[in-house]
């Protein structure tokens, strides 16, 4: 009988995990910080705030999907506790932290954005400052956005990094999955204090893509695939690593 912990077996967490991790990829897509850039223009606060103000509903869209997305990530972070807890209660648990992090630095990101379009729909704002100052404002609204990007891709790449270590200490999982997302969470970390230590490579995006975006990809997409395809299929009690105390 397969083991089950929290009421529900490994094979329902990897479904959970798995099914949760695909719809981040898809729904990322049309709600990613790509799709974002199409309204906004970082720099030119004139540019930025007229863009705002005339893509409203595509702007709420985008943050309406990241908020899903961030209750996805919750999920995620339980359903993937469930699974790897039998190799490690401890780990797993700390594991699920970092996400947990992530999402909770990722929800005051998404505070700027909607404190944006309040700036341009409130009268008492739009009153009281002249159009220079309502541009500054969404301008250091847009820059605050952009540095809790930095931190939390920090949190998330340690939480990328348990779920690695978790997978080669266990026979839960092949090896090279673990290997796959060590190495984008080592990614996430050059990224992120590259972006705090360096102008040149915060303006630089082919970067993003060469530490983040291509090794993240191909890490994560293959744990969602192998999650959904084979994760805790006839997996027994027996052959489960004992959880650490």
């Amino acid at each position: 009988m397969i083991n089950r912990i929290a009421d529900i077996s490994l094979r329902q967490a990897a479904l959970v995990a798995g099914v949760g991790y695909l719809s981040v990829f898809i729904l990322s897509f049309f709600g990613s910080d790509f799709a974002l850039a199409s309204i906004i223009m970082e720099g030119d606060a004139s540019t930025a705030a007229n863009n705002i103000r005339a893509s409203e509903l595509l702007f709420r869209k985008i943050t309406g999907i990241w908020l899903f997305l961030m209750t996805v990530d919750v999920v995620i972070a339980w359903a993937l506790y469930v699974f790897l807890k039998p190799v490690s209660k401890n780990l797993a648990l700390l594991t699920a932290w970092f996400r947990l992090v992530f999402v909770a630095i990722s929800a005051g990101r998404f505070e700027n954005l909607i404190s944006i379009t309040q700036l341009y729909n409130g009268t008492n704002y739009m009153t009281a400052f002249d159009p220079s100052q309502l541009q500054a404002q969404a301008i250091l609204y847009l820059n605050a956005y952009d540095f809790g990007m930095h931190v939390s891709f920090i949190f998330f790449g340690l939480h990328i990094f348990g779920l690695g270590y978790l997978i080669l200490k266990s026979d839960l999982m092949p090896s090279f999955l673990g290997i796959l997302l060590i190495i984008a969470s080592v990614g996430y970390q050059i990224d992120s204090f590259g972006n705090f230590l360096s102008s040149s490579y915060a303006n630089n995006e082919v970067l993003f893509f060469v530490f983040v975006a291509i090794p993240a990809v191909i890490a994560e997409f293959s744990l969602t695939l192998w999650l959904l395809i084979k994760g805790g299929k006839d997996e027994q009690q027996d052959n489960v690593a004992p959880a650490s105390p």
